[in-house]
Formats: structure tokens, C-alpha cells, sequence
């Protein structure tokens, strides 16, 4: 649906950079910064902080408003409770400490960065004019939102959302949560790593090896990615590998939830021409009652922009009146 909003700024947080993107009144991203992402909670305010300056513009109303995407569970007041892949911010007050560092009366949200990646997919993105949407952000890990009847599903605590923490192989490899066998060690960018790294150690994927300089332990999913562009075939059996898995907690979410779109982002989806079909694929042979599911699965638009974007969506929605929690 389309609203007026004021220009804003959104920051996703991610395991490895900080992204932060401007928008426009009409949703237009007119900037965007990268940066690294620390390793301390309190160097990441001052991260966050950097990286809004350098996409800011002053507004009429003095300083845009600010929306934060972080990952992991994210409370109603913006506190970052638990991060499986930023341990850093377990139990950080990020929404006090980012609204300390800007001038008083300036709106400043923080919330799950896969839920506003989610709102932005669906408001301006790959899902726009759905409904029912299920957004899954794969990244270090993996992220989730909803927006069900319309409606942005935030759960009880803030919380709704953390699809890649469902066990998926209940003895299956250790995760950061603590866990073992969750679903994004399968089906993230670290788990298709691990796919890869395991492929090449047996000898499945020399080429990927390769590209890794020859040693098969620092496989990355880029050499992955890049020997699968190439047209290798042990590359591509890796992708096929990782598309069932992801396809699997894709089905699980569908006979959950019953999406008329499912959204693939975050930064693996940047190479997402590689596996779409084969999800898609594998997705009909998982699912309940395939013939009566009308589930489109798409790439996100906004790509692994989108958490930024949606942040960004959210707190121009909270227009530029006092500051409040996320």
C-alpha cells in the first residue's frame, strides 16, 4: 500500500558489515554505505551511527528518521536479547544507546532485521500486493519475517520470526544457538560453506578447491558460487544439495503458514539465479499437498538492501515526532 512517509534512513546490521541506506518520500534509495562490522556492541553504535552520517541529509525537520535492522531475537523496546551470530549485542539496550547518540525528538527504531527486510519486500518489493508473505533473509544465518493478512508479525516479545533456528536434523552439526542441526546450518551462507568445504575434502569438488587456492578447509560459498557459474558439475551438485535443504524449511514454513509468496534475500541471494530453480523444484516434492499450494517463490528485489530498506520504510511510518522504543 502506498503512504506518504518523509525521507529516512535504515541500517541493517549484519554478521560481517553494516549497511545503511537512504530513502526518498516515494521509497527511492538515493544513497547507501557499507561498512565492516565490529566485533564490540559499543563500537557497533558508533558504527551504526557512521554509517547513517554518511547517507544523511538534513531534513526540514532537522535529522531523518532512523530505523535499525539487527539479527536475532530483538525485543519491543529494541533491545538485542539474543544473536546466535553477533554475540556481541546479547542483551544490549541498542535502541537506548542509538537514540543517546542523536539529537532528542529524532525517531529511532530498532527492530529484527529479517522482519524489515520483510516490510520492505512487501510494501515495495518482490511481494508487492500480497498479503500473506513469508520473507527469508540467508545470510551468515538465516533470518525471517511474516506479514500475514496484511499485517506485520512481530510476536509476543518482538520476537516471531527465527525460522532458522527450526531443527531441521536433530543430531546434525552444532550451532551458534546452541542447538544442533538447526536449519541454517544448512541452508545459509555459512552452511552452504559447509557443504562446500565437505565436498571438497572428499574430493567432489576440485575445482572449488581450486579457487580456494588449493585447500580444501578455506572454501568459502564464493568459491562455491563461482566454480557453479563456471558450469562445474561437482559445484552444482553442492547447489543442488543446498537448494533441497533449503526447499525443505521452505516447505515447512508453507504448511505453517500458507504464503502466497515466499521472498529469498539476504546477501546469498545475490547469487540466487544459481539455485531458485532447483528450490523450486525440490520445494513441489516437500510441500503437503503440492497440486493445491499457489506458492510463488521469488528472489527479493531489494537483494541484501532490503533489511536497510525496510528499517528505513518502518521508521519514516513513525514520521518525525518524539523518539520512542523500537
Amino acid at each position: 500500500m502506498d503512504r506518504t512517509r518523509p525521507e529516512s534512513i535504515g541500517v541493517d546490521i549484519g554478521g560481517s558489515k553494516v549497511l545503511a541506506v537512504r530513502l526518498t518520500p516515494d521509497g527511492a534509495i538515493a544513497a547507501t554505505c557499507k561498512l565492516a562490522t565490529p566485533p564490540e556492541a559499543a563500537a557497533l553504535v558508533e558504527r551504526v551511527l557512521d554509517a547513517a552520517a554518511q547517507v544523511m541529509e538534513r531534513s526540514p525537520a532537522g535529522y531523518l528518521p532512523l530505523g535499525v535492522g539487527c539479527p536475532g531475537m530483538v525485543d519491543r523496546d529494541g533491545r538485542a536479547q539474543f544473536s546466535p551470530n553477533l554475540h556481541g549485542v546479547d542483551g544490549f539496550d541498542l535502541h537506548s544507546e542509538l537514540a543517546a547518540g542523536r539529537p532528542r525528538g529524532s525517531v529511532t527504531l530498532v527492530l529484527n532485521d529479517a522482519t524489515a527486510a520483510c516490510w520492505a519486500e512487501q510494501e515495495l518489493g518482490a511481494a508487492r500486493g500480497a498479503d500473506d508473505v513469508v520473507m527469508v533473509a540467508m545470510g551468515t544465518g538465516i533470518g525471517g519475517g511474516m506479514v500475514l493478512g496484511g499485517r506485520l508479525v512481530e510476536g509476543a516479545h518482538g520476537f516471531a520470526g527465527e525460522v532458522g533456528h527450526m531443527v531441521v536434523a536433530p543430531h546434525g552439526p552444532p550451532c551458534p544457538c546452541g542447538k544442533r542441526g538447526c536449519w541454517e546450518r544448512f541452508a545459509s551462507g555459512s552452511g552452504l560453506a559447509r557443504l562446500a568445504q565437505e565436498a571438497a575434502l572428499a574430493g567432489r569438488a576440485p575445482r572449488v578447491s581450486v579457487l580456494a587456492g588449493g585447500d580444501p578447509e578455506a572454501v568459502r560459498s564464493e568459491h562455491l558460487v563461482k566454480a557453479a557459474e563456471e558450469g562445474d558439475a561437482g559445484a552444482l551438485a553442492v547447489i543442488d544439495e543446498f537448494a533441497w535443504w533449503l526447499a525443505l524449511g521452505l516447505a515447512n514454513l508453507a504448511n505453517a503458514l500458507d504464503p502466497s509468496v515466499i521472498v529469498l534475500g539476504g546477501g546469498l541471494a545475490e547469487a540466487g539465479e544459481l539455485f531458485i530453480g532447483p528450490v523450486r523444484s525440490a520445494f513441489g516434492g516437500l510441500v503437503e499437498a503440492p497440486a493445491a499450494r499457489r506458492v510463488e517463490i521469488v528472489l527479493a528485489r531489494f537483494g541484501e538492501r532490503s533489511g536497510a530498506v525496510g528499517a528505513a520504510l518502518l521508521a519514516g511510518e513513525k514520521g518525525t515526532g518524539p523518539d520512542q522504543p523500537g
